[in-house]
């Protein structure tokens, strides 16, 4: 790595991988219903995966800025405090993990605010020095899928020969122009680096808050069959049931609602027949 990452990327001992996959996480933009760093700690966790390096966060985050408490809350650390007692005091985090038996590396951290050319080149340096030969990014974004369908997931690449490829797992063309995320900045260095990159977010329901089991499920789900894990999604799938069950059990207390979401199914399921009849 060069000086500046080396400075920045601080490392453990790590086994040699070849042709790995890094996939990624952050928490922030793209991370509703904790779709991103909710599926890819859940990898680590299933994967029994070690950490193997952080990234110093001290360059690139505000603690605070200028305007409302409901904004400047959102920059500061989060504080617990006990009985008159400070308990813990959480700075951002931006940790890389291997499993035992995988030739792949996991990444949760958060969307770094300032110097993205610097975090970008150290994740990429020190992702080519590990042996990683792509980068995939999940994540998530609130659109018109209602929680009681399977989320609609779609995929951005770096270069047109990985679409194909990608289409084979039931994966959609992204189309967007918009505000950008750290990742779509790190997409466009990822080619020029000589890695392949891929970002796949599943569509969520905009009208719900907090964390979303069923999504987390979907993406894991897939992420299985992309990078070809053997994992057992058993408490995933009954947390993605229970979590459905619940909610929908809220929604029929508010007509309004609950009217909504009749809408959003209807119109999910005659998109589906549209596409059984295209193709």
């Amino acid at each position: 790595m060069s000086d500046t990452c080396s400075n920045i990327v601080q490392t453990r001992e790590c086994p040699p991988l070849q042709q790995a996959t890094l996939v990624l996480a952050f928490s922030g933009w793209m991370d509703g219903g904790d779709v991103s760093t909710g599926t890819v700690n859940r990898l680590v966790h299933l994967l029994d995966a070690m950490p193997i390096a952080q990234i110093d966060p001290e360059p690139f985050y505000l603690y605070n800025v200028p305007g409302s408490m409901d904004i400047a809350s959102l920059f500061r650390p989060h504080v617990e405090i006990e009985d008159g007692l400070i308990k813990s005091l959480s700075m951002p985090e931006n940790v890389f993990y291997v499993p035992p038996s995988a030739d792949l590396v996991l990444f949760v951290g958060k969307e770094p605010n300032l110097r993205w050319q610097t975090f970008g080149k150290c994740v990429l340096e020190f992702a080519k020095g590990l042996g990683v030969r792509r980068i995939l990014f999940v994540g998530s974004f609130g659109g018109s899928v209602p929680h009681t369908r399977e989320p609609r997931l779609f995929i951005t690449c770096s270069h047109p020969e990985l679409l194909p490829e990608m289409e084979k797992f039931g994966l959609r063309r992204t189309g967007y122009a918009g505000p950008g995320s750290f990742t779509s900045y790190l997409m466009t260095q990822a080619r020029p680096a000589g890695l392949d990159m891929v970002s796949l977010v599943a569509e969520i329901p905009s009208y719900l808050q907090g964390t979303n089991p069923l999504c987390i499920e979907a993406v894991t789900r897939r992420l299985a069959k992309i990078l070809k894990l053997p994992l057992d999604l058993a408490s995933l799938r009954t947390a993605s049931t229970e979590w459905e069950l619940g909610v929908s059990s809220a929604v029929e207390q508010n007509e309004d609602l609950a009217q909504l979401v009749r809408r959003l199914e209807d119109e999910y399921d005659n998109q589906l027949v549209e596409q059984a009849e295209e193709s």
